[in-house]
């Protein structure tokens, strides 16, 4: 099965530890990177040099996010009847209780705060990778190119 994941983070650490937990995984994956949320909103509406860029089956956003946050990018997704089928997961350091309402009510599929430690930070990451790939059913058809 192959699963193209959305990043949206802006962390070169957070990037890196991420990318290496999902290629750790036994599922293969093409991970797009979004540094920022106009970046990430480019990318999904294959704006400019992102024209062929494939749309997501799955994306994981960070809140804290320049040029647009990550409530702003999720608020687009999930008002777009294109885009809003994909689930999409809050992926950030926040733990704060506004944080974690703000992105419900915004219709995020899931909110997990990041672990410090590199090791949990791993685990977290191949559980959502078991979770999101092997336990729940993502709708099929989304990796077309335009």
């Amino acid at each position: 099965m192959n699963i193209h994941i959305l990043l949206v983070e802006d962390n070169e650490g957070d990037i890196l530890l991420i990318t290496d937990a999902l290629l750790e995984g036994k599922l293969i994956h093409k991970v797009s990177i979004a540094r920022d949320g106009k970046q990430a909103i480019d990318m999904l509406d294959k704006r400019g040099q992102f024209q062929r860029e494939e749309t997501p089956d799955l994306v994981l956003l960070d809140v804290n996010l320049p040029k647009k946050n990550g409530y702003e990018v999720l608020q687009y997704i999930k008002r777009s009847d294109t885009l809003k089928q994909i689930p999409v997961i809050m992926l950030t350091t926040s733990s704060s209780e506004n944080d974690i309402r703000l992105s419900y009510s915004n219709h995020a599929n899931c909110f997990i705060t990041k672990p410090a430690e590199a090791d949990q930070f791993t685990e977290v990451v191949q559980s959502l990778e078991n979770f999101w790939m092997n336990i729940a059913q993502l709708p099929s058809g989304n990796n077309t190119v335009c």
